[in-house]
This record gives structure tokens, sequence and C-alpha cells, in this order.
């Protein structure tokens, strides 16, 4: 179970967009990743492969997490808002929750839930 100031600390390298260096220092080894049904993701280098291979495609990202972090013994529910800027000028804005199961103070199996039609990436208006 983790502990409180854990979970801060997680929170923070993500608000702090190390959404990679977060994934090293907060996932188990053998750890697994869930986009909504898919199926998961597994091995912490993969995932951490994984998320660089994305943040490289991005000019710019924005990690918000909504609180309040919902925490029941190994269980930790996250409610995340993220606006990711693309190197081609189009936009990406995602609510999802992060259900967790954390062996201690590492997580090691982690579902997103969010609606698929937000991973469009939609091009700003300009006015």
């Amino acid at each position: 179970m983790p502990t409180p100031a854990t979970i801060e600390k997680f929170i923070a390298r993500v608000e702090q967009n190390a959404h990679a260096e977060a994934l090293e220092e907060f996932y188990t080894e053998d750890a697994s990743m869930q986009e909504n049904q898919s199926a998961p993701r597994v091995g912490r280098e993969h995932l951490v492969a994984n998320e660089r291979n994305v943040l490289a495609r991005a000019a710019s990202l924005t990690s918000t997490c909504v609180r309040p972090v919902f925490v029941n013994g190994d269980k930790v529910v996250v409610r995340w808002i993220f606006r990711f800027e693309w190197l081609n000028g189009s936009v990406t804005e995602m609510e999802e929750l992060a259900y967790q199961r954390w062996e201690g103070e590492r997580i090691a199996e982690e579902q997103f839930f969010y609606d698929p039609a937000q991973r469009v990436p939609k091009v700003p208006v300009n006015p």
C-alpha cells in the first residue's frame, strides 16, 4: 500500500511532465498498463520506451491532476487532464481516470478509462 507522500510525489512528477521518469521511479519492473479494454503493455522498460515515443511527437504537454485522489488500500484512482500540443500544430485534450494497483510503494498495474474520441488531434482554429 502506498503512503500518501509517495502518491503525492508520483502526482508531482507527472504534473512536471516527467512521465518517463515517473514510470522509472514509481512502477514495478513487470508493471502493466492498459488503455480502456485494449491488451495491456507489460514491462517497465517497454512502458518507458512507449512513453518516450509519444512524448517525442509532442511540442508540449500539460498534465493536471484533478483532486481528490481516491485511495483504498493498494488501489488508487487518479483523474487526469492532459493537453498535448503536437509538432504538427494539432492539439489533443484528454480527460481520463487511472485505476492503479500498487505493490508497496510502486505501481504494478494501471488501467486508463477515457473516451477514445478524445485521442483524435484537432487543428486549432485561429481567430
